[in-house]
């Protein structure tokens, strides 16, 4: 199975949602032996965000926020870096989503600042001055736009919001158990076809 998850770096509830996701995925490859691909594009949601509800559903899942010391940011040129992340596998982009998701929630860092963007993409084990490069140009802004409006158009208002297989979806906040049971029953259905 394939996943695609639509969020925004700068929204808590795409980071929690995400996370319980990838740990669901776990337990789905641990359960059936099938691993499930996840990729992630970028989505834009005027949600709004409870700073007190989100510390505690991070705790729930073992997650540290720090919301009092996060930099509002234009997230363009972090989803250009991660839209180029994607092009080293699906493990560097989740890598890389998860410095970028630390590094606002919980350092209070500008991941609107290219220095920022670049050293975390190093840590991922990307390419420093290919990083800077990218960054210092405009490349992968119109698939950053697309992969916005892919959003908009599939009505994914509530992140995070999950593709699975090109034709089920789920939108918002789940538990990790209930993302579980979804792709338990999605993997029991294929198998009665």
């Amino acid at each position: 199975m394939k996943a695609v998850v639509f969020c925004d770096i700068t929204d808590p509830w795409s980071y929690l949602g995400a996370t319980r996701f990838e740990r669901a995925a776990a337990t789905y490859t641990i359960l059936t032996g099938e691993q499930l691909e996840i990729t992630y594009r970028a989505a834009v949601t005027a949600q709004s965000v409870d700073d007190a509800e989100a510390v505690a559903a991070a705790r729930i899942s073992g997650i540290e926020l720090n919301l009092e010391d996060r930099v509002p940011a234009d997230t363009a040129d972090a989803w250009r870096l991660v839209t180029w992340a994607a092009e080293s596998g699906d493990a560097t982009q989740r890598d890389l989503m998860h410095q970028l998701w630390r590094a606002h929630f919980l350092e209070g860092a500008d991941i609107a600042d290219h220095l920022v963007l670049a050293s975390r993409a190093a840590l991922v084990g990307l390419d420093l001055q290919t990083a800077e490069a990218l960054l210092a140009s405009t490349e992968l802004g119109e698939q950053v736009q697309r992969q916005r409006e892919t959003a908009d158009g599939l009505g994914a208002a509530t992140l995070p919001f999950v593709v699975i297989d090109g034709d089920r979806t789920l939108s918002g906040l789940m538990s990790q158990d209930d993302y579980v049971q979804v792709l338990g029953g999605l993997y029991r259905a294929r198998d009665d076809q």
